[in-house]
């Protein structure tokens, strides 16, 4: 982060004969920020160019190479349906690419860059030690525009949003540093030019409110489809909806829930139906964790609970219940023929 009160200035607050930096001074230090940023991350964003059926184009998005042999971040939804992938560096140069895993829960994918050796490359830095009001880079292809930059602050952390396919994102950066389309799955760099997101969305006809999955997030993303080819998450087989609790109930029960997640439909062997759960249960908590709707309980069931046994609360006519459910791996969605 700058600093832009002189060590002589913070000894000496009360000595009037120092003197203070002048307002070029500031923005001198403001544009250096920025232009070292660029310089050290800018060659490693790369356009991503997607192509459907009969070698058509589809689509245009931005990427980060985050490895020097290749490997490259982008969003989901660039690279959604594509039949091909092709990228171009700062210099105009193309290589082809392929799909490592795409994660739509958090839209996020990964490629790798063909032949690729000693690509310019960025580092993955600690979105937890991220601050509001931090100086934040955002470098991508808008709209058809080149290796453009734009600079902001961080507005919020740990923001929500909702993903194509309907789940929440957590822990989500927004920013003021503008975004259009084009930009998605660009880089959001820090002062220090580590990555500390990737662009992801921004809100149509609202100014200044632009969103980046954070980069823990984009990390464990990245671990797991390097491993598994895809993000293991647990399933019990339930589908639901968010419901109020009546205050009685939860009186009875001596809970806090307002609301809850209520089961609509149980797969008939899945593992929440063998434990005895029923529709229009209502589950409240789940492993000790207060369960307020259907996002906390898709939040809840991640890979850490996969094939461990969890105790499941829920309101059952008004009466509190407890089954212990095992969570499988939740199955990859069918492709397309």
């Amino acid at each position: 982060m700058l600093d832009f009160t002189s060590p002589s200035a913070a000894e000496g607050a009360d000595d009037a004969s120092t003197p203070l930096p002048s307002d070029t001074e500031i923005l001198d230090a403001y544009s250096h920020a920025v232009t070292s940023v660029v310089d050290a991350v800018g060659p490693a964003v790369l356009r991503v160019e997607t192509y459907g059926r009969a070698g058509k184009p589809s689509g245009s998005g931005s990427g980060v190479a985050i490895t020097p042999d290749g490997l490259v971040l982008t969003n989901a939804h660039v690279v959604e349906g594509a039949r091909a992938v092709r990228l171009m560096d700062a210099e105009g140069r193309f290589m082809e690419a392929r799909m490592l895993g795409v994660d739509a829960d958090t839209d996020l994918a990964l490629l790798r860059a063909g032949a690729a050796r000693d690509l310019p490359h960025a580092a993955l830095g600690d979105s937890k030690a991220l601050r509001r009001g931090q100086l934040v880079v955002a470098i991508g292809n808008p709209l058809g525009f080149e290796s453009t930059v734009t600079a902001g602050v961080i507005s919020a952390l740990g923001r929500s949003l909702r993903a194509r396919n309907g789940r929440l994102i957590e822990d989500v950066i927004q920013t003021d540093a503008a975004l259009n389309p084009g930009n998605s799955g660009g880089p959001l760099v820090s002062s220090r030019g580590e990555v500390i997101g990737i662009n992801t969305a921004v809100i149509r006809g609202a100014q200044g409110i632009c969103f980046a999955v954070a980069a823990n997030t984009a990390q464990f993303v990245l671990s797991e489809l390097i491993q598994h080819g895809r993000v293991r998450r647990g399933y019990i087989g339930v589908s639901g909806q968010t419901a109020p609790v009546p205050r009685r109930h939860a009186l009875n029960a001596g809970i806090d829930n307002a609301s809850g997640a209520m089961i609509s439909a149980l797969e008939p062997d899945g593992p929440a139906a063998r434990a005895g759960l029923m529709s229009l249960d209502t589950i409240v908590r789940v492993d000790g964790h207060g369960v307020t709707g259907v996002d906390d309980l898709i939040r809840l069931l991640n890979h850490e609970r996969i094939g461990r046994d969890l105790d499941i609360e829920a309101l059952r006519r008004g009466t509190l219940r407890v089954f212990t459910v095992r969570p499988q791996e939740r199955p990859a969605p069918k492709k397309a023929a």
